[in-house]
């Protein structure tokens, strides 16, 4: 059992003008497991990914992670958890333009001064994300997919258990799209990380191996690839 989530709710704004975007939603995501949060636009998908990762607290119910109640946790606490065991992939890639990609990549571990100890690291997951050629270009000599795949390989770099994806593929063309769903599948089935992956796409939805789907804050499905 990784991450359990008991009667969550999440809202914004203060009374009486208050928007319930989550209304008590339960469901256990188990380790290794590869889930697809679907819905329509305002649905709360990314507010639950958010919320999943502790980035978004919660104003009510109760969320376990690695069975440990995540309200009960200091702030510090919370930032190692993530650090430790998160990474995080977005619709922008968010790359340091100073950096080359390759530093891009050994950024989370500089910040704790590992960085050396993680290059090799570093160098086969660009080398497994056929970015490799690309190690000492800046951000801005690279195209969109490979600004992506480098993000990835950054969110990996630490070898985290869980990998939060907000709408992955949104700014890519169908074959850089292609490129970042087939490093997920590789990821998942090679190293077991637990991914949820926020998408507009059905078709994307599909290759995950458990879908979740958000209708105006409640669930509307929650099922197993057969």
């Amino acid at each position: 059992m990784s991450l359990v989530a008991k009667k969550i709710v999440k809202s914004f704004g203060q009374p009486p003008n208050v928007t319930i975007v989550l209304k008590t939603l339960s469901f256990e995501i188990k380790d290794g497991e590869f889930v697809a949060i679907t819905g329509r636009s305002g649905s709360g998908k990314s507010t639950l990914l958010y919320s999943l990762s502790t980035l978004d607290p919660l104003n009510s119910g109760t969320l376990l992670l690695e069975g440990k109640d995540t309200s009960r946790l200091s702030e510090k606490a919370l930032h190692e958890f993530r650090n430790q065991n998160m990474g995080f992939v977005f619709q922008f890639h968010y790359l340091l333009p100073e950096l080359t990609c390759e530093e891009n990549v050994l950024f989370p571990a500089r910040k704790t001064n590992q960085h050396e100890k993680f290059r090799k690291q570093a160098v086969k997951l660009m080398d497994d994300f056929e970015i490799g050629h690309i190690r000492n270009k800046l951000s801005g000599q690279i195209s969109g997919g490979e600004r992506q795949r480098v993000a990835i390989a950054r969110a990996l770099i630490m070898k985290p258990k869980y990998l939060f994806a907000d709408e992955p593929t949104g700014n890519l063309d169908s074959t850089s799209s292609e490129k970042v769903l087939k490093i997920f599948e590789q990821v998942n089935r090679t190293l077991k990380t637990t991914i949820l992956m926020v998408t507009h796409d059905q078709g994307y939805a599909n290759r995950a191996k458990r879908r979740i789907g958000l209708k105006d804050g409640n669930l509307e499905f929650d099922k197993k690839r057969s």
